[in-house]
């Protein structure tokens, strides 16, 4: 069902009628006028592409054979018009040949029906086209707002960039979450309606054609021809679109607020091989044997290290990206080169060095880093991942943790085709908190 604003839009909706005829113009302007449309009228079509250029009408009626500029060239002129180019146009011709409804598909139309015509086909026609531009205008709004909020993530990017220390980072993270829920909410929440306006349209195209079992052959001619099922498949493509789209954001919130919400881990003595392990064994399932990669070998070169205070649960987070990353680069390598005999491994190893500090280091023999990539890596957002698999805040949040929060260091060290290895250097102590 459409909302009452909708509604309202298309009991008043702007109808420009194209017909050299004036007969014509005048018994469908009457007969649309009678229904509660607006009509404006034009009787050829340079006066036509000045009315719709000047104040776009909402559903553009076209007769094919006029003086001048036929309809086809009309059309091709007002989809050629980024002012224009999403008024759906309806042509009204005589014409019943095959190639003249291809053609008039071709150039952009978006129904053909044959003179003589029956009104209340013509009216069916144009509150199933107007119900279609209603649901993608409300649809191309809402991705408008999803894009509005992935631009804003983007700025944000610029800024935290700028900034030579993140310690801020937290509370500017949390105000662009509190801005970004409730646009999000609205977008989530507007899901359902518009996949229950698509069942609407749906349910009515259908009803007309139950009700009218036989057409006539010029009408079933011209539902041959018809785009309707592209239509239809078009507009569930976009609602699936636009589900990825907001889940997608909402992920992005979600691991936003994760971000910024740093200092709330426990702070306590923990043995850092138990934290390693307990990282391994959550990423079991992605260490196994698959289809197009063997199993990955993990192999420990553990030194005996004393206690190390620290944010337990920040520093598993830490863990868990850096062997994430490391299982990532494993996966690329084999996909890339399928035939290259190579047993995929992770090392890691600790030592306690001179100086009273941890080091930990995470080695793959993987893709390996570019030193274009590298100069980016720890840069929040950026990432190498396909859409979709990948928000690039993995290890920035690594490197606030260990650098920002524990005075530590993190660097990598990578040969691009042989692998990467990531070191850690962590104090005995937590002193930074």
């Amino acid at each position: 069902m459409l909302s009452n604003r909708s509604q309202t839009s298309l009991q008043t909706a702007d109808i420009l009628i194209v017909d050299d005829t004036a007969e014509n113009i005048r018994l469908l302007s009457a007969l649309l006028l009678q229904q509660g449309y607006d009509v404006r009228k034009a009787i050829n079509g340079k006066m036509a592409l000045m009315a719709a250029q000047t104040t776009p009408p909402d559903l553009i009626l076209l007769d094919v054979n006029m003086p001048d500029m036929n309809g086809y060239e009309v059309c091709k002129q007002l989809k050629a018009d980024a002012k224009t180019s999403r008024v759906p146009v309806i042509f009204l011709s005589a014409l019943d040949e095959v190639t003249d409804k291809v053609k008039a598909f071709q150039v952009g139309g978006v129904d053909f029906i044959t003179k003589p015509f029956q009104f209340e086909d013509v009216l069916v026609r144009i509150q199933t086209h107007l119900k279609i531009q209603d649901l993608q205008t409300q649809l191309q709004a809402k991705n408008d707002q999803v894009q509005q909020a992935f631009d804003h993530l983007k700025q944000m990017q610029a800024q935290l960039i700028r900034k030579e220390k993140m310690l801020g980072l937290g509370q500017l993270v949390a105000g662009v979450c509190h801005e970004l829920n409730n646009p999000m909410s609205f977008i989530v929440g507007n899901l359902n309606p518009a996949s229950v306006y698509v069942e609407t349209l749906l349910a009515v195209v259908n009803a007309y054609q139950q009700a009218y079992p036989e057409p006539t052959p010029a009408i079933a001619a011209m539902l041959k021809e018809a785009d309707l099922d592209f239509v239809t498949a078009d507009l569930e493509s976009i609602i699936k679109s636009m589900r990825g789209g907001s889940d997608r954001v909402c992920t992005i919130i979600s691991a936003l607020r994760n971000f910024s919400r740093l200092g709330e881990a426990e702070v306590k003595a923990i043995d850092i091989h138990e934290g390693l392990e307990n990282t391994v064994l959550l990423l079991g399932q992605r260490l196994v044997d698959k289809p197009d990669m063997p199993s990955i070998n993990v192999i420990r070169n553990y030194a005996k290290l004393p206690l190390v205070t620290c944010s337990v649960g920040e520093l598993n987070q830490v863990f868990l990206n850096l062997l994430n990353n490391a299982i990532d680069a494993l996966e690329r390598q084999f996909v890339q080169s399928p035939a290259l005999d190579l047993s995929p491994t992770i090392l890691l190893s600790t030592e306690l060095t001179e100086a009273q500090t941890i080091t930990i280091r995470v080695k793959d023999n993987g893709v390996g880093i570019s030193e274009t990539v590298g100069m980016r890596l720890f840069e929040p957002f950026f990432t190498t991942k396909p859409v979709g698999q990948g928000m690039g805040l993995g290890l920035a949040i690594s490197y606030q943790i260990v650098v920002e929060k524990h005075n530590g260091q993190l660097s990598y060290r990578s040969t691009p085709g042989q692998g990467t290895e990531f070191v850690m250097q962590l104090p005995l102590t937590l002193t930074n908190h």
